[in-house]
């Protein structure tokens, strides 16, 4: 799901509807201020997009993306 574009991992989600999008961006928030690392996204509707690199490391991927991107993962699982 996720792609390595321009030294960042970039992933699409898509839901039922905008509720759902919601729901999956908060719990992704708490995650990603539990780890004090925060992505890039947008929302449309029931569509999610987020991208993440290490700004303070130069904007290259690092572990604290590929982490982030697991914890993201599986949050999105519980929406399938």
């Amino acid at each position: 799901m996720w792609k390595q574009t321009n030294n960042a991992l970039v992933a699409e989600f898509q839901f039922k509807n905008f509720t759902q999008a919601f729901s999956f961006m908060t719990q992704v928030a708490f995650a990603a201020e539990k780890a004090n690392h925060h992505p890039e996204w947008t929302n449309v509707y029931n569509k999610v997009s987020i991208k993440l690199t290490t700004h303070d490391a130069g904007n290259v991927i690092t572990s604290k993306d590929e982490h982030l991107s697991k914890e993201i993962d599986a949050i999105y699982k519980t929406y399938l």
